[in-house]
């Protein structure tokens, strides 16, 4: 299958190891993928401050850079919930349509598209999973502990399947970590105090490190790990799952 590779802008400049290990890890499952070289922002921030009647640039270019492909696969939730169920144009052209259905985070695609059923990866450490909001709530990646309803873990079902790793039980395996993308420009006090907590049930239960879908929550949790002088790393999933 010809799968376009998503990356989003951010982790295009800070944390390129988390493309190449997503890139890598595609491969190994038999994906032909391509890099659409004109890609930029996918225009969420803009979107997320109110300002999404300015992004029509940012919806145009990504339909012209990822239209054609069977899938298209991104390391992050929340940039992969805003093409779902944000991408739009001033034309309303029928690729529209068919990128939102063929967008996926790079998790729910192993899980759901490829079934996958056997990592030959290695991680001897202690994780615990930080389940971002957009991936939980917008794409289901994981149950909500307030729903009555049997729990699930897409990432979690991936990481069961890394030889030595174990993973730790979080007090509040699902509580946002006050990221929240502009809201920690916003609200600065409320989200460091949000990441504060998170960070200290990780710690709590002997984290050796923090993994997460979206590298913007692992972002927000590494400035308070190191501000703390933590030993505690964090760690993209899409890194644990290609280690050897």
């Amino acid at each position: 299958m010809n799968v376009a590779l998503f990356i989003p802008c951010y982790v295009d400049q800070f944390y390129p190891k988390v493309a190449i290990a997503t890139l890598e890890l595609l491969e190994k499952f038999g994906c032909k993928v391509s890099y659409p070289l004109n890609q930029t922002c996918c225009g969420q921030p803009m979107a997320n401050s109110g300002f999404e009647h300015v992004a029509n640039a940012c919806n145009t270019l990504f339909v012209d850079n990822f239209s054609g492909y069977d899938y298209i696969v991104c390391p992050s939730g929340s940039c992969t919930l805003h093409i779902k169920d944000h991408l739009h144009t001033d034309k309303h052209s029928p690729a529209e349509k068919e990128i939102r259905q063929r967008v996926y985070e790079l998790t729910e695609f192993l899980v759901d598209v490829l079934q996958v059923k056997h990592l030959n990866a290695k991680f001897p450490h202690k994780v615990g999973v930080h389940q971002s909001c957009h991936g939980q709530r917008g794409l289901g990646l994981s149950q909500m502990t307030e729903l009555n309803a049997a729990p699930f873990s897409k990432p979690g079902a991936l990481l069961n399947m890394v030889e030595g790793l174990e993973l730790i039980t979080l007090d509040r395996p699902d509580e946002c970590c006050g990221f929240g993308g502009t809201f920690c420009v916003a609200e600065e006090a409320v989200s460091a105090k949000m990441g504060k907590d998170r960070v200290a049930d990780h710690i709590k239960h002997e984290a050796e490190f923090i993994t997460a879908a979206d590298m913007s929550c692992l972002m927000h949790l590494e400035g308070i790990l190191k501000r703390k002088k933590s030993a505690t790393k964090v760690i993209h999933i899409a890194e644990i799952l290609n280690a050897q």
